[in-house]
């Protein structure tokens, strides 16, 4: 394991351990000497974070990583419901998990979060309103919330990804459309889908000491989709 991403001692709480990027990022936190403590709960209900949390016991990294199959309603169309529900599970669990986490971390003077969030927020994309405007509002929150914490040594950030291989977005029968193989050549400089190893790669960074300068930034991964 490289030294500069040596995470042993640390304990870091996934949520959604079993969807989006969940298992990759498990997987690769724990290759790096982290404690994983995965969590699958829906975090819809307004007590499920205190709950996970109090289950988890300490925890230095918080990793939020939030998903639902995207909405592709066009936009006047799109309902009270979808526009209620995608912000229930994309945006509402954040304070709530901010709150539970950031008490114990400014008592040490010490931790991290990071959100897995969309770069479809630094985009337009067609019908894709009512999501895009959720991952927008999770970018918006990390990047007031983290200038506030830099001073209590917390340090908080935002993976903004598209076109990263996982199950949630990008399985594996989207993936050998051809018509999704002509867009990836058009769309994506890179050319290809990012591999989930490389962004769970750069979550870890972004979680380690190494990172300790980055306070409420937003990072685009998505092979050159979004160039800011």
């Amino acid at each position: 394991m490289p030294e500069h991403l040596n995470l042993l001692g640390k304990r870091v709480l996934i949520t959604h351990a079993d969807t989006f990027m969940g298992p990759t990022l498990c997987e690769v936190f724990a290759e790096h000497g982290a404690t994983v403590i995965p969590s699958t709960a829906t975090l819809i209900s307004e007590d499920e974070p205190a709950a996970i949390f109090a289950a988890a016991g300490h925890v230095d990294i918080l990793v939020a990583n939030l998903s639902i199959p995207a909405p592709t309603t066009p936009a006047i169309e799109a309902s009270e419901k979808e526009w209620r529900e995608t912000f229930a599970a994309l945006v509402d669990p954040l304070p709530r998990l901010f709150r539970v986490a950031l008490p114990p971390m400014i008592e040490r003077q010490a931790g991290k979060i990071l959100v897995m969030g969309s770069a479809s927020a630094l985009r337009g994309m067609k019908r894709a309103s009512t999501y895009s405007a959720a991952r927008g509002a999770q970018l918006a929150y990390v990047q007031s919330v983290g200038a506030e914490m830099a001073a209590h040594n917390i340090q908080i950030n935002a993976i903004a990804q598209n076109f990263v291989d996982n199950p949630t977005y990008f399985p594996a029968d989207v993936q050998s459309n051809p018509r999704f193989q002509e867009r990836l050549k058009r769309e994506v400089p890179l050319g290809r889908l990012v591999s989930a190893k490389e962004d769970a790669e750069f979550a870890v960074y972004l979680c380690s000491e190494q990172a300790n300068c980055f306070v409420g930034q937003v990072f685009p991964v998505c092979g050159g989709w979004v160039q800011r």
